[in-house]
């Protein structure tokens, strides 16, 4: 099931928890892509709008598609449009045009999975990113209803990173966030970072989200006899010195021969 885009603009931007959350996963974005966007297509899709911000002052290009199942909402605030509302899974995007792909509430509550992985590696360029980020089945922003992460299938790190692998993405690293309490009481929201420290180095920590970074690799075309067809050397000047017999037999047919 979708979630609404209201309901999802009114957790990240105007309670407390959902700010905390935006900040959190966003500064985690924003490690793991410490590098430069500038001259970069930037896309996100879900809602994956709050992550997106960073990435507006270098990119050539940032687009926000939101499913049709889920609705839209005009991003950024005070400046141009970039959002689009689109279907799951045919996006009106040319294929291989992206560098950056996040997708932020967008697998977990989708009802066609495969072909929502198939498009996202329909767009993306040879060698580009997509950072999935999914509830984590073993946190416990899955199991509470009070945040977007407790709606459609929760993951482990062994189940996105299969089926990753198997719509051809090279896994590259994964990582997690939201260790605090998915709670709005005042004490959690202000030890948030606290505990992030904490459960970054804690392996034993669940994080709410998992963090999955997956690179598109575009496998070599094999066609057969190809190996063998470079190995034989050109035909062009093969015979070139031979003798001809139809030219030979056509002389001693019109008396150049031997005489009688």
């Amino acid at each position: 099931m979708h979630l609404d885009a209201q309901d999802l603009r009114a957790f990240y931007y105007r309670s407390a928890l959902g700010r905390v959350a935006q900040k959190i996963i966003r500064d985690e974005v924003c490690r793991l892509w410490s590098g430069s966007a500038k001259g970069q297509t930037v896309l996100g899709y879900g809602f994956a709008a709050p992550l997106l911000r960073p990435f507006l002052a270098d990119a050539r290009r940032v687009i926000a598609l939101m499913p049709a199942p889920q609705g839209v909402m005009a991003w950024p605030a005070g400046m141009p449009n970039v959002s689009v509302l689109c279907e799951e899974v045919l996006w009106p995007i040319d294929t291989g045009v992206a560098d950056k792909l996040i997708m932020l509430h967008g697998l977990e509550t989708s009802t066609n999975a495969p072909t929502l992985l198939d498009e996202a590696y329909r767009v993306l360029g040879p060698g580009g990113r997509a950072l999935f980020i999914v509830p984590n089945r073993a946190g416990l922003w899955s199991r509470s209803d009070n945040t977007p992460f407790g709606y459609g299938r929760p993951y482990s790190t062994g189940q996105l990173e299969h089926q990753l692998r198997d719509h051809g993405f090279a896994i590259e690293r994964h990582s997690a966030a939201l260790y605090q309490p998915p709670t709005h009481r005042r004490f959690w929201l202000k030890t948030g970072p606290m505990w992030e420290k904490v459960g970054a180095g804690a392996p034993r920590m669940a994080g709410g989200v998992l963090l999955v970074e997956a690179s598109k690799q575009v496998k070599a075309q094999h066609r057969p006899g190809l190996p063998e067809a470079v190995k034989r050397p050109l035909s062009v000047l093969e015979g070139l010195g031979a003798p001809e017999p139809g030219r030979q037999a056509g002389r001693t047919a019109k008396g150049f021969g031997p005489c009688p």
